[in-house]
Parts: structure tokens; sequence; C-alpha cells
């Protein structure tokens, strides 16, 4: 007889990894209450670990990505003004 193998969704890791650090109880506790094995509990937990500082990086990268990308859209606006003031001047 095969068992199914059980999907657990981010918010659940989560919630684990996050129980798992506050280190109130053992991972074996854990295991227990949340119905999954140790080893998974570690590994959601040094994922954890690995990738929090990448949550508070994003903000920063993605407002210097903006501001990048609105000076080059401003750049473009200005180059585009010139251009149409140079033809109206052309035509007149």
């Amino acid at each position: 007889m095969s068992r199914k193998r059980k999907r657990h969704s981010p918010t659940f890791k989560a919630k684990v990894a996050i129980d798992a650090l506050k280190g109130d109880k053992t991972s074996a506790e854990l295991a227990s209450k949340y119905e999954v094995i140790p080893t998974q509990i570690s590994a959601w937990k040094k994922k954890l670990l690995e990738s929090s500082p990448q949550i508070f990086e994003s903000k920063q990268k993605g407002k210097n990505a903006q501001d990048s990308e609105t000076a080059s859209l401003y750049e473009e606006i200005g180059r585009l003004k010139m251009e149409l003031d140079w033809l109206k001047k052309k035509l007149t």
C-alpha cells in the first residue's frame, strides 16, 4: 500500500520554522505537534535563516531599480520633447 506524500503550504512551513527558531520546544516535540519529521523542521529552519536577509534587501533593490527606470523614462521624455520642438521649428 503506497502512502501519498503531504504537500505543505509555505505559510505552514514558515510557522513551523519560526516555532523552531523560538527554541521553546525541541524538534521532536514540534515534529509530533505538526506531524512532520524533525529533519524536515531543521531544513525549513535553515532555509528561513538563509533567505531572511533577502526579505529586507528586496525593498531596497526594488526601489533602486524603480528609480533607475524612472530616470531613463524621464531622459527619453526629454529627448522626445527636444525632437518634437526641433521638428516644429523645421516645419514653420
